[in-house]
């Protein structure tokens, strides 16, 4: 008698099922329409929204919070607080006022397109004291160099960068953030508001309730205090978008104030003419050309400066800014 292989059909087929479950398992074979590359899928019955995207959900998708934010800082939230004026009002708005920068409901300020002013009465002298409270005693001369040679230096990881917006809202965040593991902050500022650095070093001692104990040209260290409590910060909301800037009136005329049209034309054209005192960059150091104005205006009565690398919306900043300096 001639003896086959099973595989070549020498084994009847429920010998060969038997040997088939023992080497792969009896779960893929338990069926005869099973195919162990295309399993079935147990159908499973929807499951019930978790308590966090229901309550995600009633809130407006996380956007409006249940109840406004509320912050009992002493001044109007602005975006810009050092190049704003709050005495220049805008003749009209490039964007419906009732938008707040601050999102739908997340802030218990009402915004009227330049700034959120805030709610209550006057509260500068427990703000005042506040302050002195958090900076407690001076620092001696020792403790000034210990500070500035720790944060002076450019590779310092504590640092925040100032440019032509100035002063922003969400910078005094970005500030406190630091402060929470160190003592002071460096900050370097660049582009327009270089221009007037007194301005920048009033508002941030301002808004933050800090002390700055070192500017040099455009770097600024600014000090938290000796009694500062990281959870005891004030609470500062975030603008969520930058808001579109306002239209302001012409602030440069095609007349200067005091001159007629034919003398402003003469000064115009002898100013075009003449070398430019200064030529400025985009994103540069301005903190010496006030300086260097006024010195040439002791002998000439027209000062060009070269701003045909500075973008237009700068070089109408500028013109402002020394205008006002």
């Amino acid at each position: 008698m001639l003896l086959l292989p099973w595989w070549r059909g020498g084994a009847s087929t429920a010998a060969r099922a038997i040997l088939a479950r023992r080497l792969h398992g009896a779960c893929y074979f338990s069926e005869p329409d099973d195919d162990p590359p295309f399993t079935r899928i147990v159908e499973r019955l929807p499951r019930a929204p978790a308590e966090a995207a229901v309550k995600r959900e009633a809130q407006g998708g996380g956007i409006r919070p249940p109840e406004p934010a509320h912050s009992d800082l002493p001044f109007d939230f602005r975006y810009s607080y050092s190049e704003t004026d709050p005495a220049w009002r805008p003749i009209g708005f490039r964007e419906p006022t009732r938008f707040s920068p601050f999102g739908p409901g997340r802030l218990d300020r009402p915004w009227d397109g330049v700034a959120a002013a805030r709610v209550g009465g006057e509260a500068t002298a427990a703000v005042a004291t506040s302050r002195e409270e958090a900076l407690g005693e001076p620092l001696s001369e020792e403790e000034v160099e210990q500070l500035v040679e720790r944060y002076r230096h450019s590779d310092c990881s504590r640092q925040i960068n100032l440019g032509k917006g100035g002063v922003t809202h969400n910078m005094l965040d970005d500030i406190h953030n630091h402060w929470k593991r160190a003592e002071a902050v460096r900050i370097k500022c660049l582009g327009v508001p270089t221009l007037d650095m007194d301005n920048i070093c009033f508002h941030l001692e301002d808004k933050t309730g800090g002390k700055i104990i070192y500017c040099n040209l455009n770097i600024i260290i600014l000090y938290r205090g000796r009694n500062y409590d990281p959870k005891q910060r004030p609470e500062i909301p975030l603008m969520l978008w930058k808001p579109l800037a306002p239209i302001y009136p012409r602030l440069v005329q095609n007349v200067a104030d005091g001159l007629t049209f034919e003398k402003t034309k003469e000064l115009r054209n002898t100013g075009l003419n003449s070398p430019p005192l200064m030529k400025l960059t985009r994103n540069g150091v301005y903190v010496n050309v006030v300086d260097r104005m006024r010195e040439a205006f002791k002998t000439v009565e027209v000062v060009r400066l070269d701003c045909s690398h500075v973008g237009s919306s700068d070089c109408k900043k500028i013109g402002v800014k020394l205008r006002v300096c």
